[in-house]
């Protein structure tokens, strides 16, 4: 059978070893920016994009001999080489890298790569950029035409301003690598400011570094003094175990925390699953300002705050995979309606009552609403020391309907 040979371009010009190949192949697969490279006789061109049109038309060249693919850096490292292997079997495709743009980029930046964070945006929906970039002390960035530096950085300025965490913004430091290997290579550095104020070539890698704080704190298990909240008004440790366990969160997806309150779920939820994008409801000043000051603490900007009255603001948000319910504001029968009818194929609803009415309430209303229910009542009583008394808590009923 015929051979797929994908060859890794750095620079501008092909290797000796590539053009020799190239002359015993049927076709060449070869994007825009690699054309130029070819010689002008030579075998049959196929356009890399759209994908499964190239891969049906390789499948086709294949039956009358080899097919050669050029790719940018390392075909293997956020490349095409995944999508060959899986359409022909890793027996049909021959790899020879280039140095990757990763490789390049920290060359020019002089870093160590070895603990740095990577994040591709070619082709693909950002999702919470600034929940995936902010926690971590030097992330690079496979940049594309949608998801430019300066559209990235623009993000990263607006989600910290609208948190006030304005110690942050100016520490972070921003470079940006364009055209590397080449005669056109640039390298532009300078703060979130600066880079979202400029206009990058459409090839170029992006690096944001800052220096994070050491908390030394645990993967699970915030502790209600470690929250900010007020007069007490917050889900006690063990409930909020409870709920979570109950919750069963995806490892991505949307969640939903209507009546947030200080946010103490969705702060465990963001610390427990970096990649789930949260959105947490709340109506009131005092409790917004709270968690909007936790998100910063934490550096949680996976989370984003919805100010405003469930459910009337949820129409807006995207389909929940899962959503807890901790406070409804006299609305509960409207809240839990609109969450059943939005809530995905096999998504949960947890609420959480404190009343007996709203124990009683909600399990009906979620049948009603065509959930598979069931409820359980938690009871906390606490003691420190032998000296001290034991504090008892109100009990709570949790109740988790399934969809």
């Amino acid at each position: 059978m015929s051979e797929l040979f994908v060859y890794g371009i750095s620079g501008e010009a092909l290797p000796p070893v590539c053009v020799r190949q190239l002359e015993s192949c049927t076709a060449v697969v070869v994007s825009k920016r690699f054309t130029s490279l070819l010689p002008e006789q030579g075998p049959r061109r196929i356009a890399v994009a759209p994908v499964q049109e190239m891969l049906v038309a390789v499948a086709d060249a294949l039956q009358t001999g080899d097919v050669m693919v050029l790719a940018s850096g390392d075909p293997l490292f956020y490349g095409i080489g995944r999508t060959l292997i899986d359409r022909f079997g890793p027996e049909n495709v021959n790899f020879y890298p280039a140095l990757s743009a990763v490789q390049l980029a920290c060359a020019c930046f002089k870093l160590p790569w070895d603990d740095l964070v990577l994040l591709s945006l070619h082709g693909r929906e950002p999702g919470s950029l600034a929940g995936r970039i902010l926690p971590h002390t030097k992330v690079m960035l496979f940049t594309d035409h949608r998801n430019s530096p300066d559209r990235i950085a623009a993000i990263l300025l607006q989600t910290l301003r609208k948190y006030g965490d304005e110690k942050r913004l100016g520490k972070i430091r921003v470079r940006v690598a364009e055209n590397m290997g080449t005669g056109d290579e640039k390298l532009t550095s300078g703060s979130l400011t600066k880079i979202a104020a400029t206009r990058f070539g459409p090839l170029n890698m992006m690096l944001v570094e800052q220096d994070l704080p050491v908390m030394n704190l645990p993967v699970f298990g915030l502790q209600e003094g470690e929250i900010i909240h007020s007069r007490g008004l917050i889900t006690k440790d063990e409930i909020r175990a409870v709920i979570l366990h109950c919750l069963r969160l995806p490892a991505r997806g949307v969640f939903w925390d209507v009546g947030g309150g200080s946010g103490s779920i969705s702060l465990e939820a963001a610390r427990l699953v970096p990649e789930l994008s949260i959105y947490t409801i709340e109506k009131k000043q005092e409790g917004l300002e709270n968690i909007r000051r936790n998100i910063a603490c934490y550096t949680l900007y996976s989370t984003h705050l919805i100010a405003g009255e469930a459910p009337d603001v949820l129409e807006a948000l995207p389909d929940p995979d899962r959503i807890f319910i901790g406070g409804s504001g006299g609305r509960l029968a409207e809240i839990i309606h609109h969450c059943a009818a939005r809530l995905v194929k096999g998504g949960v609803l947890v609420a959480s009552a404190v009343l007996e009415t709203t124990a009683e309430l909600a399990p009906q209303l979620m049948r009603k609403d065509g959930l598979k229910v069931s409820v359980k009542t938690v009871h906390v009583n606490r003691q420190g020391t032998s000296a001290e008394k034991e504090k008892q808590f109100n009990p709570i009923t949790i109740i988790t309907g399934k969809k």
